[in-house]
This record gives C-alpha cells, structure tokens and sequence, in this order.
C-alpha cells in the first residue's frame, strides 16, 4: 500500500494588519466568539491528514500567549519575520525533507476542508511540483497610472486568476525555492512565486470564494457569516 506524505501546515502570523485600522494585529481580533487566528488553526488542525501545525509569530507577541490554542500539543512556535517570506523560511526550517508543506495565511479562517481535499490531490499529480487555491478572475480589470487613481487601460482577465492559501508542496523543494529567491532579491509575495522563479509548474485549484482574507473592517461581518455556514455545514455532517 501507498503511504501518504506527511502534511504540516505552516501559518505567517507575524504582520500588523495596519489596514484594519486596529489596536492590535488583525489575527487577534475577534470574530464569532474566538481570535481570527484560533478559528484558522483549528480549522488546519481539524482536517485528518494535516499532522501537526508551525506558526511563525513576532518576536516578543503578547497576544498568542494568553490565547488556550497556544498550549496545543499539536503547534510548533517559530519566531517569524520582516516579510512574510521571512516567516514562512523560518518556519520551513522546522519540517522535515520528506513531508509537504501546506502554507496558509493566519487571516484566512473560513477555508473549508472540501478545498483542502482537492488541494491534496495535487500530490499524486506527476507534472506539477504543487499546488494552491485559487478563483478565476471574474470582475473587469483596470491598470492604473503609476502612482495615480485613474486608468491607464483595461487588462484582459482571460486566464487570470486571484491566488487564495493554502498553498501545498514538497518542504524541501519550496524551502529551496524560497531561499534562492530571497537570497537572489526577487520578491515572494506567496509560495507559488518562489515555486514559479525556481522552474516549477504549480497547480491552480479553483476553489470556494468564501475563503476571503480579512484585510479591511468591512471583511469582518462578511467572515463571520462563512463562518456560520461552515459551522452548519460541519455540523449536518456529523449528523449525517
């Protein structure tokens, strides 16, 4: 019988969030009874094949201490970093060669594990390295003058897609693409930018939109009612 890879999810929670306009970072706000960023590791750590997760957090956070998820016998801490390439590097050095990597980003908390299933099928695919989450473009995309709020033109949106966590590949090969990208100083705005400038063909996995990232004050409600429906939707499971 074929033995299934180890999966360790990997969480950046080392931002400020200064969008949200907020007197802490955004992963510690509440929603729904619990900080963004318990929903999001317990959502990761709920799903049967993730093993166990590493979270990279700012030196010295004050908020993750006093949270009851961060006595979790399955968590791993690391201090992150300036970027978030910087935490997720931090946090790759912790996992071992032969297990994939399932990065995903700490403000994502409503990523639901029927995405997460279709991510992993990723790894039986011979012609890609990995995977992510994504959603087509479905809204008329607007180029701006540089530095200004007018338009310089109208981009096609044939074949592009919004990039969503996780993003899913082999520890080692992502651990060495991050590295050579950082070290070459080519931005890594997300795993698969790393995966792309080392020469690897990555999988898109069109995915539920519901999985927003919690930005701005406004995402918040929006967030809240995913939440609820996932809530539901786990619990007519159960039933079943």
């Amino acid at each position: 019988m074929k033995r299934s890879p180890r999966i360790i999810a990997v969480v950046p929670a080392a931002g400020v969030g200064s969008r949200m306009q907020a007197d802490r970072p955004k992963q510690y706000l509440s929603l729904a009874g619990k900080t963004i960023i318990e929903h999001t590791l317990e959502a990761l750590i709920r799903h049967p094949a993730i093993d166990r997760v590493v979270v990279a957090l700012s030196p010295g956070d004050p908020y993750f201490p006093t949270l009851p998820v961060a006595q979790a016998n399955w968590l791993t801490i690391v201090d992150g970093g300036n970027e978030r390439a910087d935490s997720v590097l931090s946090a790759l050095k912790q996992l071992p060669d032969d297990c994939w990597a399932m990065v995903h980003d700490a403000a994502r908390p409503c990523v639901s594990h029927a995405d997460i299933d279709k991510l992993l099928g990723v790894i039986d695919q011979r012609d890609v390295a990995g995977g992510i989450l994504a959603t087509p473009v479905r809204d008329t995309m607007k180029r701006a003058v540089s530095q200004s709020h007018t338009i310089s033109h109208t981009e096609s949106r044939d074949d592009l897609w919004h990039a969503l966590t996780p993003q899913l590949f082999p520890a080692a090969l992502l651990r060495e693409a991050v590295t050579s990208s950082l070290s070459q100083g080519h931005p890594v705005t997300d795993e698969a930018s790393a995966m792309e400038m080392a020469g690897f063909k990555v999988a898109l996995i069109d995915a539920n939109p519901a999985n927003i990232k919690i930005t701005r004050p406004a995402d918040m409600p929006l967030a809240g009612f995913y939440l609820e429906r996932l809530a539901k939707e786990d619990q007519d499971t159960v039933c079943e």
